[in-house]
């Protein structure tokens, strides 16, 4: 079994990264910028944007936290976005979801522009990567290619499920893993909540990526030998043995899906890492296309 060290893979990718940065600025070129507003005071959105600013700094990029209250107006929001939009300093910007429920989300994705939108959910985004244009992959598919390739797992040829339909991972990966690409030309069943017989899809895959927010839900007997499996999920449960009180799991049940497992992510230190790591490469695409 070998371990897909997101962590470790994560780390190297902030190196290559910062060397980029190092270039450009003995070159006299623009120093990437990221900016990211954050709407209200949700305690894992702000933990989680507080992690991009330490990632920007340690790579060398410039960074904004725009920081605004819960009670901001959709139209407040919206005209921040504009703002952004026409700032030639900013390379690449991000709006943390959730948003407070009377915003509409959809309204605010479509408002970014998407030479800028680095998180990917722009619909003109998604419809190129769809096409397999260049565009913004979304952060936590291209981490997961990115894991897959350097980790020389094939893909061509093989049978991948995937658990989930969401727009920002099961869609997405679903379609990415299908496509002509180094890490793709796969035959890929995406498997949901109405799936019948989900345990028939499970035991024929060769690679299953779990995404369904279902803590430990992908079970031993629901795999077969030599299985590559990528673990997207996080939840948190409570455990009175770990001196924070809770234990952090993914949607498949590690200790007994790794006796399996030719690879396997692990949680935390998986997905999670290359997810930051991806918006970094995004963003420094950006940069390096505003500077040509």
């Amino acid at each position: 079994m070998t371990l897909l060290d997101g962590k470790k893979t994560a780390a190297d990718i902030k190196e290559e990264i910062a060397l980029e940065v190092k270039n450009l600025k003995e070159n006299g070129k623009k120093t990437p910028h990221l900016a990211a507003i954050i709407v209200g005071n949700d305690g894992a959105s702000l933990t989680y944007v507080n992690a991009k600013v330490k990632a920007c700094e340690r790579v060398g990029f410039e960074s904004t936290l725009i920081r605004l209250t819960e009670n901001t107006t959709e139209l407040e929001l919206l005209n921040q976005i504009t703002s952004l939009n026409i700032d030639d300093n900013i390379d690449g910007f991000i709006v943390q979801l959730p948003l407070p429920k009377h915003i509409n989300e959809q309204k605010v994705l479509m408002a970014v522009d998407p030479k800028k939108d680095v998180d990917g959910f722009h619909p003109t985004n998604v419809g190129k990567m769809a096409l397999n244009l260049p565009t913004f992959i979304s952060a936590t598919p291209f981490g997961i290619l990115e894991l897959l390739e350097r980790y020389k797992v094939e893909t061509s040829g093989k049978h991948v499920v995937v658990l989930g339909r969401s727009h920002i991972v099961g869609s997405p990966m679903s379609i990415l893993l299908s496509q002509k690409r180094t890490v793709g030309n796969a035959t890929v069943t995406m498997c949901h909540r109405r799936t019948k017989n989900l345990k028939e899809f499970t035991l024929k895959a060769d690679i299953i990526v779990a995404a369904i927010g279902i803590p430990e839900f992908l079970k031993a007997d629901m795999v077969k030998e030599n299985v590559t499996v990528i673990d997207v999920g996080i939840t948190r449960l409570a455990d009175a043995s770990k001196k924070n009180g809770f234990r952090l799991v993914g949607d498949v049940a590690f200790e007994e899906v790794s006796k399996k497992s030719e690879f396997i992510t692990p949680v935390p230190g998986g997905v999670g890492p290359m997810t930051i790591a991806m918006l970094l490469k995004n963003t420094l695409l950006a940069c390096q296309r505003s500077n040509s």
